[in-house]
């Protein structure tokens, strides 16, 4: 597709748009420099400032990289992802196996790291999780879900309690169709108290090492349910 000028408005948008094809379409390779700012501003009929917006975006999303006293070159023909769309995009058993990941650890740091007003939290979502088992799935599965994202934000650690909070859009559907699917709570519609007891105990008397154990064994046979769907 050749170049040509654009219509009015938006102009960023259209610019950033037909250099992605450009380069998507495959126009201008991996390696090649792009026209100078002047160049494009000339042949798509637009300001040099319009040009340098379009050329940071197609850079955010991986496509390019301006080279200091080079010029911009091509280092992608496809774009990448960002961290939340490539998590949808993802099985619910890889993501699943790296929440394992992160919350062993969280559950250890929760237990040598907890306040008191970390221990109300996690014994009152404790509490919202029982109460939840007289509700429907989903709302059960968000209980649940509230008691682990207590847990972390008892590790005090905001990194960690941010890459949860990325995980918890795929981890609640994923968990909603496991119970579904397999009917988890017909016989026990509070599925999983013991162990989440278990846990909650273990971080309020700082025994790390239990906390830890006791998660690590609750996740793994979440995620061998869900491998063997």
């Amino acid at each position: 597709m050749p170049l040509g000028a654009l219509r009015p408005t938006p102009l960023v948008e259209q610019a950033t748009e037909r250099l992605r094809e450009q380069i998507t379409q495959g126009e201008w390779n991996v390696g090649t420099k792009l026209p100078g700012e002047n160049a494009l501003a000339q042949i798509l009929g637009v300001g040099r400032s319009t040009v340098r917006e379009a050329l940071r975006a197609l850079a955010g999303a991986g496509l390019v990289q301006p080279r200091q006293g080079a010029g911009v070159f091509v280092i992608a023909t496809k774009p990448q992802e960002d961290w939340p769309t490539s998590l949808r995009r993802a099985a619910v058993t890889d993501v699943y196996e790296v929440r394992m990941l992160i919350e062993v650890e969280a559950a250890q740091m929760a237990a040598q790291r907890r306040t008191d007003d970390d221990l109300a939290a996690l014994n009152q979502a404790l509490a919202d999780r029982r109460d939840a088992a007289e509700a429907g799935n989903a709302e059960f599965v968000d209980a649940d879900i509230a008691l682990h994202a207590a847990m972390v934000a008892a590790a005090h650690n905001p990194v960690l309690t941010g890459l949860f909070a990325e995980f918890v859009p795929v981890l609640r559907q994923g968990l909603i169709d496991l119970v579904e699917l397999l009917n988890l709570r017909s016989g026990d519609p509070n599925h999983g108290d013991d162990g989440h007891t278990l846990l909650v105990e273990a971080i309020a008397r700082a025994d790390a090492e239990t906390a830890g154990r006791t998660l690590r064994e609750e996740l793994k046979r979440t995620l061998e349910r869900l491998h063997a769907i």
